[in-house]
C-alpha cells in the first residue's frame, strides 16, 4: 500500500513539473516582447521628454545676453528663460531647481552660453553664478573720432547704445585716452565713459607741470595736440609742426590746417572744395577762423601730447607733405610755393 502511494506520488510531482516547464516555454517568448515593448515605450517616452521639456530649444540664444531678473522667484524665472528661448518649459525648470535644492540659490544677473545646454545645466549654471561672461579685447586706435569709437563699441557690446554714448562723449571729445580696453560684453556706455576718460587723467596728470610751464592751457594743448596726430605720423615731424602752429597762433595768422575738415566734414585733403575752404560757417575752418578749432578734432595719442608740449621751435611758418608722408618747411611763403609746386605739382 505504501509502495503504491509513493509511486502515485512520483508521477504527481513528475508531472507537475513537466507542466511548469511547458507553461514556462510558453510564456518565455511573450515575456521577452513584452519586456521590450516595456522598454522601447520607457525609451519612446523618455525621448519625448527630452526633446520636448529637457533639451535646448533649436533658437537657443549664442554669444547674447541672457537676463535673470533681480529678486525673481523660481517660477518668474522659469518664465523669463522661456521667453528668451533658453529653456522649453518654465515649470521643467522650477520643478528642477526644486528637486536638485537650488530654488532659493539662483543668482540674478546677466549670462552668456557659447554653445546650447540643456535646462539641467541651466538650472546648475544658476545655481553656481557661472555667468559665462568673459571680458572683450577691443583696441581704440589713436586719433579715433568719438563717432569712430561708436561704431567700434557697437559691434562688440551687447548693451551699447551707440546714440548715448555720442550724446555724452560729444563734450569729452579728445579725452577719452585711445588705448587696448578690456570690457565686460554687458559694458553699458556709461562704464566705458568712465574708463576712457579715466585713463586719460592717469595719462595726462604726470604732464599737467609741464603743460603749465608750456604756458598753454590743458584745452589748447590737447585741441593742438588733435590736430598734430592726423597731420603726421613720426614724432619729430609732430614736434616740427608744432612749432609752426604755435609760430602761427602768436602771429595771429590762420593755421591752415586740413585735418580739421575730416572732423567737421568728413573729407580728406584731396576731397576738399574752394566752398569747404571758404565756408565761414563751419566752426572747424582753420582758414577762415584764425586760432585753434573750438575742440579736438580725435584723441590724441601720448607722443602728439608731448609734441604739442615741447615742439620744436624755429622761424618756420609753413609746411606741406607730399604723397608719400614726406614733410617739408619753409619760412616764408614764397618758399612754400616753390616746394609745393616742386613735391606736389601744383
Amino acid at each position: 500500500m505504501l509502495d503504491k502511494l509513493l509511486s502515485y506520488l512520483q508521477r504527481f510531482f513528475d508531472t507537475k513539473s513537466e507542466v511548469e516547464e511547458e507553461l514556462s516555454e510558453r510564456w518565455r517568448p511573450h515575456a521577452n516582447r513584452r519586456t521590450v515593448a516595456i522598454l522601447v515605450s520607457s525609451g519612446i517616452a523618455a525621448g519625448l521628454i527630452y526633446v520636448f521639456m529637457l533639451m535646448p530649444p533649436a533658437d537657443f540664444p549664442l554669444r547674447t545676453l541672457v537676463v535673470v531678473p533681480e529678486g525673481a522667484t523660481s517660477s518668474e524665472i522659469g518664465g523669463a528663460l522661456k521667453e528668451q528661448r533658453v529653456i522649453r518649459s518654465g515649470l521643467v525648470f522650477r520643478g528642477l531647481s526644486i528637486v536638485l535644492g537650488y530654488e532659493r540659490d539662483l543668482h540674478a544677473g546677466d549670462y552668456m552660453f557659447d554653445e546650447p545646454v540643456s535646462v539641467f545645466h541651466i538650472v546648475r549654471k544658476l545655481a553656481l553664478g557661472a555667468y559665462g561672461l568673459e571680458p572683450i579685447h577691443i583696441r581704440i586706435p589713436e586719433g579715433a573720432m568719438t563717432r569712430n569709437m561708436a561704431t567700434i563699441f557697437a559691434k562688440q557690446l551687447v548693451r551699447f547704445n551707440a546714440e548715448n554714448f555720442l550724446a555724452q562723449a560729444k563734450p569729452m571729445e579728445g579725452y577719452l585716452f585711445p588705448d587696448t580696453y578690456y570690457f565686460m560684453p554687458n559694458a553699458t556706455e556709461d562704464t566705458i565713459l568712465r574708463t576712457m576718460r579715466q585713463n586719460f587723467d592717469s595719462h595726462i596728470a604726470p604732464l599737467l607741470p609741464e603743460i603749465e610751464a608750456s604756458g598753454h592751457t590743458l584745452e589748447d594743448t590737447i585741441v593742438l595736440a588733435s590736430m598734430l596726430e592726423r597731420e603726421a605720423r613720426k614724432n619729430e615731424d609732430r614736434r616740427k609742426i608744432a612749432g609752426v602752429l604755435w609760430n602761427r597762433i602768436e602771429r595771429g595768422m590762420p593755421l591752415q590746417v586740413d585735418a580739421v575738415f575730416l572732423y567737421s566734414l568728413g573729407r580728406t585733403t584731396f576731397d576738399l572744395t574752394m566752398a569747404d575752404l571758404t565756408d565761414e560757417d563751419d566752426p572747424y575752418n582753420t582758414y577762415v577762423h584764425k586760432g585753434l578749432p573750438p575742440s579736438p578734432i580725435g584723441s590724441p595719442s601720448l607722443d602728439s601730447i608731448r609734441a604739442a608740449i615741447d615742439p620744436i621751435e624755429s622761424d618756420n611758418l609753413f609746411y606741406l607733405a607730399d604723397r608719400s608722408g614726406t614733410t617739408y618747411y619753409s619760412k616764408t611763403y614764397q618758399e612754400h610755393l616753390r616746394k609745393k609746386r616742386l613735391y606736389l605739382g601744383s
